[in-house]
């Protein structure tokens, strides 16, 4: 115990004076090796990549559908989402492309329960190390089903540890206008979306494609956990994400419209993706499938700069807070409100009916 001034250390007195703890982090080429990529999982990514950027460039009429859970907490919840999930992307494969939403880390407008890397016992010790293992297997596990993979990347050295694993990837409402999550989309391997601002705004997320479609050079982790620079060749996938703001709606024809012309006049790809939750349907649940409704007529009607779609879905409807894990409803959520599977399955029909009146 430090006594007396005197006894302190210069470099103690000015650094680190609210870190409590320092836990080594394990290195990301551990993790990837130990839990590999295998024949079945580079199939389902590759191919989920691939349908992904034809969806983009419109080469590939489908819808892109990215579905699941608002963020994963119960591995074996997950698991029996996925198979089920799976037999109907494979019913629907012709007008739908399904990537199941599997998001590890959740990003707090303050405080709250941080995703499954950050704390994977619900308790919060903060075992990211844990954390970081679960995921990786918790991702193998859906991709070997077959099925392709979305994630929200918010640490950037998190990728390093799963982003190999990752069909489409997002960007979040609070980190689309952040340089450093611009220049992380720069050098991701796949398609990623980047939500409009959670007041509404649409230019950031515009603004940001444009800087992520472009090289770029910054500190970093290289697999081996080393310090390094990582110098990006730019990632012409990017795309705008409508997720409404400040329960002001954006799915709407005018809201499409007016993100389209803005994506125009910066000289990128019109299209998007929308995202029926969040403050589209108000943050209620219940409301989600009337927005896919209205975003299924406007594709009905011929919108072909409608790419794809975004949905909350768990096992049950609705969102629980969370408590001991063992007094915790199986399948629902921690976080938002989800549709049930029910439900779900109502919405993605209804989606792939409006892409087959689309094509005709």
């Amino acid at each position: 115990m430090r006594s007396t001034l005197t006894e302190i250390r210069p470099t103690d007195r000015i650094r680190d004076q609210r870190i409590d703890q320092v836990v080594p982090l394990v290195p990301p080429r551990e993790l990837l090796d130990e839990l590999p990529l295998r024949g079945e999982h580079e199939r389902a990514i590759l191919g989920g990549r691939d349908d992904a950027h034809a969806i983009l460039k419109r080469s590939d009429d489908r819808l892109l559908v990215v579905v699941g859970p608002c963020s994963v907490h119960d591995v074996d919840a997950t698991l029996e989402y996925a198979r089920r999930l799976r037999a109907r992307a494979a019913q629907l494969s012709a007008e739908l492309c399904i990537a199941m939403r599997v998001y590890f880390e959740k990003p707090r407008t303050t405080t709250g329960w941080k995703g499954l890397i950050n704390d994977p016992h619900l308790d919060g010790s903060g075992d990211v190390n844990s954390g970081l293992r679960v995921a990786r297997r918790l991702l193998l596990e859906v991709l070997a089903l077959g099925v392709p993979v979305g994630c929200e990347f918010l640490d950037p050295i998190t990728p390093q540890y799963i982003s190999d694993a990752v069909c489409w990837g997002a960007i979040g409402a609070r980190t689309t206008e952040s340089q450093i999550h611009r220049q992380l989309g720069s050098g991701l391997s796949m398609p990623v979306g980047f939500k409009n601002r959670t007041d509404g705004n649409v230019q950031v997320a515009v603004d940001a494609v444009r800087a992520a479609a472009v090289p770029h050079a910054f500190a970093g982790i290289d697999v081996d956990g080393a310090s390094a620079i990582l110098y990006t060749s730019g990632n012409s996938d990017g795309h705008v994400i409508l997720r409404g703001g400040r329960e002001q709606p954006n799915y709407d024809a005018d809201g499409v419209a007016g993100a389209l012309g803005l994506l125009r006049r910066a000289g990128l790809p019109e299209r998007v993706v929308i995202d029926v939750s969040h403050d589209n349907s108000r943050k209620d649940p219940a409301r989600q499938p009337l927005v896919a409704e209205d975003v299924a007529r406007q594709i009905a009607n011929g919108n072909a700069a409608i790419v794809g779609v975004m949905l909350e879905s768990f096992l049950v409807g609705g969102r629980q807070d969370l408590g001991s894990p063992e007094m915790l409803t199986y399948g629902q959520s921690i976080t938002d409100g989800c549709m049930d599977w029910d439900t779900t399955v109502e919405v993605l029909d209804g989606l792939a009916h409006a892409v087959r009146v689309r094509r005709g």
